[in-house]
């Protein structure tokens, strides 16, 4: 066996397709530099033991212990990787440090689960492919550590391409990488943290999720995805107890399903400042009909339209974390000022703000062998 086996794995801005994954939908994500370096190594016979450059007290369990619901706290994120694996364990090290902003909607944790994933398969020599190691990384959020993910995170963090968006069928799985060529356009893309805390989220979020299987079992469909008319289908949904509420999720899934083609048509005609009115808006029906954004993120994104962006919108799964603005690279700091101050001046967290632009997905940073 080697003696390590080193990985990085990115997080991930989503430019468009919020709340889709889970309806069958379509997304586009972009890795971003901000990353997670896991290297993993032999241990302790019997024994796994986790360390974090961000957490002070390591964690221990032992293999035979390793079952849902048995590791606390951050370490469930790994441990859960190494039991999604599905293989005999013998004892391990995992060492992580991870500088992706935590609590902002970056996705930290597909960058942890998919570091760790990519170094352990090396290390263990167990030949999964990218594919096996997202479908195990999701295995390891939604089974192990009860994360309800819909599956892009995984995919972007380890899928993605320098350079590309990617437009993923979450329905099939596909992925095909779509030119998002900034610098080329003289552009740039603004990521603005609110450092808003996430209020409700995971109560809310699994509300969206029932509102939307509830919509489509109406409406008698396996999934939103498959609207066609949508007046119609609005219609019907109306006519329900609680239809308002799902003539709102409804409409705010078809509508931003049909957005992401249109920026991805947008984007393979080298057209990239024209996706500005899709993003917001995105931002305004994710405000409108899912209900999703919180005023610190609204504040945020009418700043930055003001200050010229061509678009903006939240990014994430709502409830707080990031906004992000299409913007002129010589209009972007004028655009982060701007949007400090609005927050400051509504009494808001001072937001904390950078430019990111497509990013390599996860990959091998070196592995040392024995002897």
């Amino acid at each position: 066996m080697r003696e390590s086996a080193s990985w990085l794995a990115p997080g991930r801005v989503n430019l468009i397709g919020e709340h889709t994954d889970y309806n069958d939908g379509f997304v586009l994500p972009l890795a971003i530099e901000f990353g997670c370096r896991a290297t993993v190594s032999p241990g302790p016979e019997g024994m796994l033991r986790f360390t974090s450059a961000q957490e002070p007290d390591p964690v221990e369990v032992p293999v035979a212990d390793l079952a849902p619901g048995a590791v606390p706290g951050w370490a469930a994120y790994p441990a859960g990787v190494l039991w999604a694996l599905g293989v005999d364990l013998p004892g391990l090290t995992v060492a992580v440090d991870s500088d992706v902003p935590l609590g902002a909607g970056l996705s930290s944790s597909a960058a942890l689960t998919c570091s760790v994933g990519g170094a352990a398969n090396d290390l263990l020599e167990l030949g999964l492919s990218p594919r096996e190691l997202v479908a195990a990384t999701r295995k390891a959020e939604n089974d192990f550590v009860g994360a309800p993910t819909g599956g892009m995170d995984q995919l972007a963090s380890m899928l993605g391409e320098a350079g590309s968006v990617l437009f993923c069928d979450m329905r099939t799985l596909d992925v095909r990488p779509v030119p998002f060529g900034l610098d080329a356009e003289g552009l740039a893309l603004l990521v603005v943290d609110s450092r808003a805390p996430h209020r409700h989220a995971d109560g809310e979020y699994a509300a969206r999720r029932r509102s939307c299987e509830q919509a489509a079992s109406t409406l008698g469909l396996r999934a939103l995805r498959d609207v066609v008319d949508l007046d119609e289908a609005l219609a019907k949904l109306a006519a329900e107890p609680d239809g308002e509420v799902l003539v709102k999720r409804a409409r705010h899934i078809v509508t931003e399903n049909a957005r992401v083609t249109d920026v991805v048509a947008l984007l393979d005609a080298g057209k990239v400042r024209e996706i500005g009115p899709a993003l917001t808006a995105s931002h305004a029906s994710m405000r409108d009909d899912f209900e999703i954004t919180v005023p610190e993120v609204d504040v945020l994104v009418e700043a930055l339209l003001a200050a010229g962006a061509y678009g903006a919108r939240m990014t994430g799964g709502g409830f707080g974390g990031c906004v992000i603005a299409l913007l002129d690279q010589n209009a972007v700091d004028d655009a982060a000022r701007a949007a400090v101050a609005a927050a400051t001046a509504h009494g808001f967290a001072t937001p904390r703000t950078f430019t990111t632009s497509p990013a390599a997905g996860a990959h091998s940073v070196g592995a040392h062998h024995a002897g």
